[in-house]
């Protein structure tokens, strides 16, 4: 399968890569934690694991979730309770 490459919206992250990390990760509040983590991170000089100079810091984020360079581990007691993409619940 060939990865069709997103090319940045200079007004804002990328729609289309906000849609695909959602569907990926399955709760927006943690998406948005992740996001604003990682943005941290490039902001303060952290090292990007994509190679696309192109993308803002947002869109390096997402792209990064997109393509299986970031993941995410609930460690907290109430963890279970936590839907997500890992754990969808009992429908």
């Amino acid at each position: 399968m060939v990865k069709k490459r997103i090319f940045p919206d200079p007004f804002g992250m990328n729609a289309e890569l906000c849609k695909i990390a959602q569907e990926k990760i399955g709760n927006n509040d943690l998406l948005v934690n992740m996001v604003s983590t990682r943005v941290r991170q490039l902001n303060s000089g952290g090292r990007p694991l994509i190679d696309n100079p192109m993308l803002g810091a947002a869109d390096m984020a997402l792209s990064e979730i997109v393509e299986d360079k970031m993941d995410y581990e609930l460690l907290h007691e109430i963890s279970p309770e936590i839907r997500t993409a890992k754990n969808p619940g009992e429908e």
